[in-house]
């Protein structure tokens, strides 16, 4: 039984997203960002796609920082991606103008968390997205090379009453070994993973997916079984 969004963000081959895919994630993140180790290609985003099982439907997203409309729309046609993460300091004006661009795109707008400031400044983008994901801010990594997976924990707590109008993910630092740590803080209506499942950037240890997923289903049948 599936009750949470999982999104495995940064894959770069093929065989690794399919591998993903047919484990039970339920996205898929492509960095779309060229100063990133984990860049990818619109081709290669594409050639990723097509190798995912046609069975099981999965969200492709493309992760972009302060792109301008017409790159995004580009990629997200040659790539065959069906949601949008934006991660710079897109206005909520722009994330207007993108929905009016791709109507049937799913938009996503990250922030990174610093303080209580920017979960106020999220609030502002409803209506305006789709759906909101919450990283882990770290001083030490504001370049756009350290988009789409630094490592870094926030301190879940302060989200314990955080209830935005649209749903939201958790993402910063999360792994198998930590990640039902984090949901018995906060209650996200899914997870993002990047480098907690990772050999080294853009390369997914599919050993630590599997455990990372295992965790979550036995979760979920846990939860199933209260709600009886």
């Amino acid at each position: 039984m599936q009750l949470m969004r999982i999104k495995i963000c940064g894959i770069t081959q093929p065989d690794q997203g399919r591998a993903i895919a047919q484990s039970g994630a339920t996205a898929l993140g492509f960095i779309c960002v060229r100063q990133s180790p984990r860049y990818v290609t619109p081709a290669q985003i594409q050639a990723v796609v097509e190798a995912l099982p046609t069975a099981q439907p999965i969200d492709r997203i493309g992760v972009f920082v302060n792109a301008a409309i017409a790159e995004i729309q580009e990629v997200v046609a040659i790539a065959q991606l069906n949601a949008v993460q934006l991660h710079g300091s897109e206005s909520p004006q722009f994330c207007q103008q993108l929905r009016q661009a791709l109507p049937h795109a799913e938009i996503i707008k990250a922030f990174r968390v610093q303080n209580h400031e920017t979960l106020q400044q999220a609030q502002r983008y409803e209506g305006a997205i789709d759906a909101l994901l919450l990283d882990a801010f770290d001083p030490q990594a504001t370049h756009p090379g350290q988009y789409g997976g630094t490592g870094k924990t926030m301190d879940w707590l302060s989200l314990k009453q955080f209830r935005p109008a649209c749903p939201w993910l958790l993402a910063g630092g999360i792994t198998p070994d930590n990640v039902l740590q984090a949901l018995s803080q906060v209650n996200p209506d899914g997870i993002d993973v990047s480098s907690g499942v990772e050999v080294s950037p853009g390369n997914k240890d599919l050993a630590k997916v599997t455990r990372l997923l295992e965790q979550l289903q036995h979760r979920a049948a846990l939860v199933a079984l209260g709600d009886r």
